[in-house]
């Protein structure tokens, strides 16, 4: 649900809800968010710690965060976002509050009152602010698009049944229906 826009929201309002109310924040429009689903935090849950296994396995230094995880993708405060799961290669961009600029992968798992904001409105925002990979997961549908946003090389549709290669990591990928 999109409040109306009587005005530009910033950060300070994120932060003013009441307890327990959540929404993001994208060029000043605040979007409430409703609680997930069962499938939605299945999903989430199952995706998180097969890339946290694969991260600890490679002693790398990215990091893996699910959501409610604070990513503020501009250096301004008109623009914060929760997503399902982030991947943050640099340290220097997590502090206590969160990632300060883009995740290098992220991961969103569509809403079914909400999908357009995933395929549309976060898609371009993501772009734009340098995310390198984005997956949008739709467990409806039971499919998974990834858009390699590094090397523009387009969009990719697969099946939760499909070995879904990874962008950012060569030697990484997920099938979705094995880990639930």
């Amino acid at each position: 649900m999109v409040l109306a826009q009587e005005r530009t929201y910033t950060i300070d309002d994120i932060y003013a809800l009441p307890d327990g109310q959540r929404a993001e924040l994208i060029d000043g429009q605040m979007y409430m968010m409703a609680p997930p689903r069962t499938i939605h935090q299945r999903i989430s849950g199952t995706l998180h710690a097969a890339i946290y296994q694969y991260l600890k396995s490679k002693k790398g230094t990215c990091e893996v965060f699910a959501a409610p995880f604070a990513v503020f993708l501009n250096k301004d405060n008109k623009n914060y976002v929760e997503p399902d799961i982030s991947v943050i290669c640099d340290k220097d961009k997590i502090d206590d509050r969160g990632c300060n600029g883009a995740p290098d992968w992220i991961i969103e798992i569509t809403s079914p009152s909400d999908p357009h904001r995933d395929y549309g409105i976060k898609l371009f925002k993501y772009r734009t602010a340098g995310v390198r990979e984005y997956w949008i997961v739709n467990p409806l549908t039971q499919v998974v698009m990834v858009y390699d946003l590094e090397n523009e090389t387009g969009t990719n549709q697969y099946t939760f049944n499909d070995k879904i290669p990874v962008c950012i990591y060569s030697d990484l990928s997920i099938c979705v229906s094995d880990l639930l």
